[in-house]
């Protein structure tokens, strides 16, 4: 069957068409992506403003649109943090849903933690073992462990890189000071729940998704997407700390000229880095290696695990 997933990130709204049946590997087949940016858009109070409202409606009619297309039988339309941070949700969803028909699905961080997790499984199978997986969005932060399908345990914290960044680093290139203080932040809110993990031991394989992660293997130098989905893309702590400075140095002009950094990402590529340099370093993290698959395949295969036989 033919599947759309509707995730309306922090960064972008992304409706990812997928061919997928029951004990098959799932195979995209179309993407239709948007850069929103919600997580930049809350106002003082944390509401997602007027015009934020109606661009998000008039994105999710367009995937709608896109996803009638291409053929989808069903749409699996969900919301992560900037929709579950904002103080109006409510409001948000409730226009969503009267003006375009579509439900969103409020993912709790767990569940996101969760959902990524269960597709970092089945992406590197059972001969993982104990896996530890790390996810940097555009606001929260998820890390997940255990040996199954299901977690262990889960964590969501308010460390997106896109969130960071319009809170933290307003200047361009930032002030030093400023880094100082987020790289204190983040290591305080990680150290929190470092215990959590620990408890279970040192994991068998640390995994890491997001668009933030690849970017920061690519500039210290992974294969680039040219060297295809099966190519082994790791990250050293090491090269992630010898990136950080370089990083924190440069314009979000220069940032841009680098290897894989796509121009939407780069200004947020520098807090990204910090929460991935300290979440590596107050896990014990050597390495970690790249999972192409994250949170909209973990959607599509809960999904297919419901089906009726």
């Amino acid at each position: 069957m033919r599947l759309g997933v509707l995730d309306v990130g922090s960064n972008t709204v992304h409706l990812l068409v997928m061919d997928a049946h029951p004990g098959a590997c799932p195979l995209p087949a179309h993407s239709h992506k948007v850069e929103l940016r919600l997580a930049e858009l809350l106002d003082a109070d944390g509401a997602i403003g007027a015009p934020g409202i109606d661009r998000l409606v008039a994105v999710v009619r367009d995937a709608l649109h896109t996803a009638e297309e291409k053929g989808c039988e069903a749409v699996l339309p969900f919301a992560t943090s900037a929709v579950r941070d904002a103080a109006n949700a409510d409001a948000v969803l409730a226009r969503v849903k009267a003006e375009t028909g579509v439900t969103l699905q409020v993912l709790t961080g767990e569940e996101e933690a969760r959902l990524t997790f269960l597709a970092a499984r089945r992406w590197f199978g059972w001969s993982a073992g104990k896996l530890l997986l790390l996810d940097i969005g555009g606001g929260s932060l998820e890390i997940a462990y255990g040996i199954d399908e299901e977690p262990d345990t889960a964590a969501s914290l308010p460390l997106g890189a896109g969130r960071l960044t319009a809170g933290w680093l307003p200047g361009d290139p930032p002030d030093p000071a400023d880094v100082r203080a987020l790289r204190r932040h983040v290591r305080a809110e990680i150290a929190r729940t470092v215990g959590e993990f620990a408890r279970f031991g040192p994991p068998d394989h640390v995994v890491a998704t997001s668009k933030t992660f690849k970017q920061l293997a690519r500039i210290a130098g992974a294969p680039g997407s040219g060297e295809g989905l099966y190519a082994q893309r790791l990250l050293s702590r090491a090269s992630l700390e010898a990136w950080v400075p370089k990083l924190a140095g440069m314009t979000v002009e220069q940032r841009r000229e680098l290897p894989g950094v796509s121009p939407s990402r780069a200004a947020q590529l520098l807090a990204g880095a910090l929460v991935a340099e300290a979440a590596m370093d107050l896990l014990g993290v050597g390495a970690v290696e790249i999972c192409p698959w994250a949170l909209r395949e973990g959607v599509i295969l809960r999904r297919l695990d419901h089906l009726p036989e």
